[in-house]
C-alpha cells in the first residue's frame, strides 16, 4: 500500500509529512537485501528508467484503458512478462492497494481521487506493481514498515520511483473564498530519502532524472538527498573523505579502535578494515597496506580506498 496526503500539509497517518532521513538505515538494508537477491548484474538489467511520456495519463484518455496502459508499463519495465493486472478505484484511506496472490491476475485499487487527477497515477502503480515483482522474488523485509520502505526504495533502484517524489508537492487551492496550501506526497519514505536513493541510483548508472521533475519541491528534496549521498562517498577509509576524517582514521588505526564507519581487526599478516560500501552497504574487508583499489563482491562497484 502506498501513503498518501489529503489537502493539508498532512500525511495519510495524520501528522505533518516528514522530512529528513529518519528511515536511512532501513533503506541500506533495503539495497543491500535487493543487491543479495539479484545480483549486480541482475541490478544492471534496470539501467534505464520509466520515461515520463510513457506514464503521462492525459484527461482526454479513457480512465481505465488508461490505467491499464500504464500498469501495463509498469509490468514490462520490471519484467513480469505473464502478470496481469487490473485496476480499479474506490475511496479509501491509502493511495493504492494490491492484493498479493498467486497470480498470474493480480487487482490493483488505487484511490478515487485519481480519477479526477491523474498525475500521479503512475507513481502509485510503481509502487503497487513493485509489490507484485518483490512477492514473486519472495523478498521483503520483516515488519509492514520495513517492508513498504523494501518496496519504496526498490521501486525508485530500479527505475520508477522518480514518480513516487515527483508526486511530492506543495499547490495554493481555493476553499470557497479562502486561498489555502495543500500538500500531497506518496510513499512511505520522506522526500529527501527518495533524493538519497536516486542519487545512489544516478552514481551507479550515470542517469539524472533530475529534469523530469514537474515539482519544485521533488527537485529540492533530490537535491538534498543528493547531497546526502555525496557525504557517503566522503568516509574513511574511502580516498574520498576529507582531512578529518582521515586524521580519525589514522589514530584509529594505530590503536585498533573501531570508527564510526570502519571496524578494525588483528591478523596474522597484519590489521584488516572493514567498512561499508557505498553502493550497495555490505561490508567490504581489506588489509591496511595504504592506498588500493578494490571491487565489492556484492554490486561489483570498483572503490577507490587508502586504507
Amino acid at each position: 500500500m502506498v501513503g498518501h496526503t489529503e489537502p493539508g500539509a498532512t500525511t495519510a497517518g495524520g501528522g505533518a509529512i516528514v522530512h529528513g532521513f529518519p528511515h536511512l538505515d532501513t533503506v541500506r538494508v533495503a539495497l543491500t537485501a535487493l543487491y543479495r537477491r539479484l545480483s549486480g548484474d541482475g541490478v544492471a538489467r534496470f539501467a534505464t528508467s520509466v520515461h515520463p511520456e510513457l506514464v503521462d495519463f492525459p484527461d482526454s484518455e479513457d480512465l481505465y484503458l488508461g490505467a491499464q496502459r500504464v500498469a501495463r508499463v509498469m509490468v514490462q519495465h520490471f519484467r513480469l512478462p505473464d502478470a496481469r493486472m487490473v485496476v480499479g478505484f474506490r475511496d479509501m484511506v491509502h493511495a493504492g492497494n494490491v492484493e498479493l496472490a498467486a497470480g498470474p491476475e493480480y487487482f490493483i485499487e488505487l484511490h478515487s481521487r485519481f480519477k479526477t487527477d491523474r498525475r500521479d497515477v503512475g507513481a502509485a502503480l510503481a509502487h503497487e506493481v513493485m509489490h507484485v515483482y518483490l512477492h514473486r522474488l519472495g523478498l521483503e523485509l520483516p515488519g509492514t514498515r520495513d517492508n513498504e520502505i523494501l518496496t519504496d526504495t526498490a521501486a525508485t533502484y530500479l527505475g520508477a520511483g522518480w514518480l513516487l517524489l515527483d508526486a511530492y508537492r506543495e499547490e495554493a487551492a481555493i476553499r470557497g473564498e479562502r486561498l489555502m496550501m495543500s500538500a500531497y506526497k506518496l510513499g512511505y519514505l520522506t522526500p529527501e530519502e527518495f533524493g538519497y536513493v536516486l542519487a545512489k541510483r544516478a552514481a551507479a548508472f550515470g542517469e539524472d532524472v533530475e529534469p523530469w521533475f514537474r515539482s519544485a519541491q521533488a527537485r529540492d528534496a533530490y537535491r538534498e538527498g543528493l547531497a546526502r549521498a555525496q557525504q557517503d562517498l566522503r568516509r574513511a577509509p574511502l580516498a574520498g573523505a576529507g582531512w578529518a576524517a582521515r586524521r580519525r582514521y589514522a589514530r584509529d588505526r594505530r590503536a585498533l579502535a573501531s570508527g564510526p564507519d570502519y571496524t578494525f581487526e588483528a591478523g596474522a599478516s597484519g590489521p584488516r578494515v572493514s567498512f561499508a560500501c557505498p553502493t550497495c552497504w555490505q561490508r567490504v574487508r581489506l588489509p591496511c597496506r595504504g592506498r588500493l583499489r578494490a571491487r565489492c563482491t556484492l554490486c561489483k562497484s570498483l572503490l577507490d580506498v587508502e586504507t
